[in-house]
This record gives structure tokens, sequence and C-alpha cells, in this order.
């Protein structure tokens, strides 16, 4: 794949024409990615989106599939919530082995055993399956599905440079994005089809993500020297399970330590629970009017302007550095969640939600970017699921959330609370994330450029 021409893509300085003093210290020019990087880059793109789309797909129709089997809405509750609590707990403990060399195993395994369990899901689809084989298949395919993107966490920074990484992780957003907008529409066709078709074609994905990441050429474990040093048979075991804790320790030991990986925490968890918060408060608006058109129509129009945000997001970090992107992001997404204060139907709420879904992409892009410039190889994964976990237990109370608020005041009150939320990220940033990208960026040379 071609470089964009220019400049290449500053990671963390302001503008590209900022001035770098810590390279003047190196030896030589930092060497160019090989060539097989960039088909292998591409590739990650892919497997990131066909592995999305069938999940997508899948995760609408399991509650619907549920409701038309004679179950409770309740039931297809406690298995979202199981779900979500499972990736929360695992995600961590798989990061360990994935740092520590076993990550291209982990993740073609990982996606063949969820292909198997979601395609023997199809199977039972063609008849009535009890409640108790559904609830299992679909649990252990969330567990691989959790230990695959676990995994995956830290394959991106050996098949991308360093000054290529806001790239790269822009390629994977608009996979994301391309998933959230496609995704639910194919799973509600192929289920209008037949039952089994939507859990048949995830399975495809997975399968298709197991082959892919096969014959991705680039090493994506990290190499044997930075690894931590194995345990010598005969250890006793408390020094063993010390040793163990030890390794999963490191991804929160690294982002309590690192200012960078901390204003990446605070903005994932915050911005995480309020866009939460926010969709809830979409749904009970539109959904109180019986307006199940409109709320899709409000969901079509934020990931069409998601998607946008992510193709804009490489050349906007070219052109305007990560810091003024994030700086200026921050204090415009104020703005559209405020304006849902005076919204009153779904034009309204389409408008405002299309606004916010346009910049957050940019802001995911710059803060993927720059944690994974500033993570040492070796604890990629491990600090990844910690940002994840974080962020995922902060949008967990959400729902709830926007319900009491709903119920005991009014919809404007978690409007005003997230822009309140918002406005506050904004002063944050505009004070902390300067300087800390700037000391990000002299820090960041010291791990390497990525390729193992």
């Amino acid at each position: 794949m071609r470089r964009p021409s220019g400049r290449p893509v500053p990671p963390y300085d302001e503008h590209p024409t900022a001035e770098r003093p810590h390279r003047a210290h190196r030896a030589g020019p930092r060497p160019r990615p090989p060539a097989r990087a960039h088909r292998d880059l591409r590739i990650l793109w892919w497997v990131n989106a066909v592995d999305g789309l069938g999940s997508q797909a899948s995760g609408l129709v399991l509650p619907l599939l549920l409701l038309e089997l004679g179950h409770s809405p309740g039931t297809a509750g406690s298995l979202a919530s199981v779900a979500a609590l499972s990736g929360v707990v695992l995600g961590p403990i798989v990061a360990v082995p994935a740092d520590q060399g076993r990550r291209r195993r982990l993740m073609t395994g990982s996606a063949a055993l969820a292909a198997l369990c979601t395609g023997v899901l199809a199977l039972m689809c063609l008849g009535r399956p009890a409640l108790w084989v559904v609830m299992a298949l679909a649990l252990a395919e969330r567990l691989c599905a959790v230990a695959y993107e676990a995994a995956s966490r830290g394959a991106l920074v050996h098949v991308a440079a360093a000054d290529e990484l806001p790239r790269a992780a822009a390629g994977m957003e608009v996979g994301d994005q391309i998933s959230l907008v496609v995704g639910p529409v194919l799973g509600g066709a192929l289920f209008q089809l037949a039952r089994p078709l939507p859990f048949l074609a995830d399975a495809l994905s997975y399968a298709a993500a197991a082959l892919g990441v096969r014959s991705i050429r680039t090493p994506l474990d990290t190499p044997a020297v930075a690894q931590a040093a194995p345990v010598e048979r005969g250890t006793r075991p408390r020094a063993t399970w010390a040793a163990r804790l030890g390794a999963a320790k490191a991804g929160v030991v690294m982002v309590s330590r690192s200012p960078v990986l901390r204003l990446v925490l605070v903005w994932t968890s915050t911005a995480g629970g309020t866009l939460t918060l926010l969709f809830y408060t979409a749904l009970f608006r539109l959904g109180a009017d019986e307006q199940g058109a409109a709320a899709g129509g409000v969901l079509a129009a934020a990931g069409a302007a998601g998607l946008l945000g992510a193709l804009v997001a490489a050349p906007a970090v070219r052109r305007l550095g990560a810091t003024r992107l994030l700086t200026l992001a921050a204090w415009l997404l104020p703005v559209p969640c405020g304006a849902l204060v005076w919204a009153d139907g779904a034009v309204g709420w389409g408008v405002a939600f299309a606004g916010l879904s346009l910049l957050v992409p940019l802001i995911t892009v710059v803060l993927s970017s720059v944690a994974v410039a500033c993570t040492p190889a070796a604890l990629q994964s491990r600090t990844a699921s910690v940002l994840g976990s974080v962020a995922a237990l902060a949008a967990a109370g959400a729902p709830a959330l926007a319900s009491l608020m709903v119920t005991v005041w009014s919809l404007r009150t978690p409007v005003l609370l997230c822009t309140v939320l918002f406005g506050a990220l904004a002063v944050y940033t505009q004070v902390r994330a300067p300087g800390v990208l700037r000391a990000g960026a002299v820090s960041a040379t010291g791990t390497g450029d990525g390729h193992g």
C-alpha cells in the first residue's frame, strides 16, 4: 500500500512543521518498514472489518432469536450482561500470554473456536434449540471473541511504523464504522430469510479472520528479549503465582505511570460512559413516541457520519497534528450535545448524533495511535485491556443512570449532564494534552518502531 503523499503523519506534534529536537540525537534516519508490512497492515484492516461485520450481524439477531423461541427480554438482557462482564474479566487475563509470545496462536485459535461455536449454533437454529444450548454456545463464542480481541490489541504496533500509526488506526476505525452501519442491516435481512443465516455469516467471518491472521507474514509476537523471564521449574507455587500476578498487573502499572495513557484512560472512560448515556436517552425519547423507524434513522445517520469521520481522520491528523485535532474536537463535542436540549424530534436528534459521530472517530484515532506509540511492544495487549475494561465498566452503569434521570427528572437532565461532562473534558484536554503529548513524543522514541 502506498503511503500518502507529503509529510509523514505526526503522531504527537501540534503541527506537521513543529520542531522535533529529540530526533537530532539519533544516529540515522528511522528505517522504513519492510514492504510486507504494508501488505500485512492491509490484511489486518480487512480482518478487522470482516470480523466486526459478522459480529454485528449476529449480535443484533441473538436477542431476536431468544424472543422468537419464547423467552423473555430479561433472558436476552442477562446474556448480554454476562457477556460484557466476561470481557472485563477475561480480557486482561488473556492479554498476558498474548504479550509473551502467543499472540498469533491466540488470535487464530480463538477465531477458529468462535467459528466452530457459531457454526454449531447456526446448525442448531434449523430446529428449536433449548435455552441452555443457545446460552452455552453464545457465551462460548463471546469468550472466544474476547480472547481474540485481547490478543489482537497488540498486533497493530508490529505492522505499522510509529509515523504511520494514525493512518493505521484510522483504517481500523473505518472497518469498525462500516461494521456498525452494515452489520445490523445485514443481520436483520439474513434473519428474515432464514434463522441460521446470520450465525452462519458470523462463523464464516471468524474463519476468514483466522485465515487472515495466519497469512500475515510480519511477526506479531514480542521478541524473546523483551518477554518476561519464564518461571523456572521447581519454583515454589507462591513465587509462581506472584510472578503471574506481577505479569497481570503490568498493564495497570503502565497506565498509572504514563501521563499519555492516563490521558487516554480519562477520555475513553468518560466519553464512553457519556455517549452510552446519550444513546439510551435517545432510545427513551424516540421509543416513547413509538418511533422505531425514527430511532433507526437516527442510528443510520450517526453511523454514516462516523464512517465519514473515520475516513478524514488520518488526513486531519496530518494537516493539524494530533494535539490540535484532539483539542479542537474536544471543544466541538459539547456543541451537538448541548443542541439536544432543544431537539424535539427525530430530525433534531439525528443531526445532533451525526455531529457527535463525526467528531468521535477523530478523537479515537488520535488516542489509539498515541497509546500504541507510547506503550512498549511487550505490554501492548495488557495496557489496551486495562483501558478497555475501565471504559466498559464506565459504560455499564449508563443505561440504568439514563433510566433513573429520565424517570425522576426529564429527558433534558441526562443531556445537560453529558454536555457538562464533555465541557469538562474539553477543559482538561486544553490544559493537559499539549504538554502530555509532547512529552509522550520524547518517551516514545524508546519503544522502537513497533515491528517485531
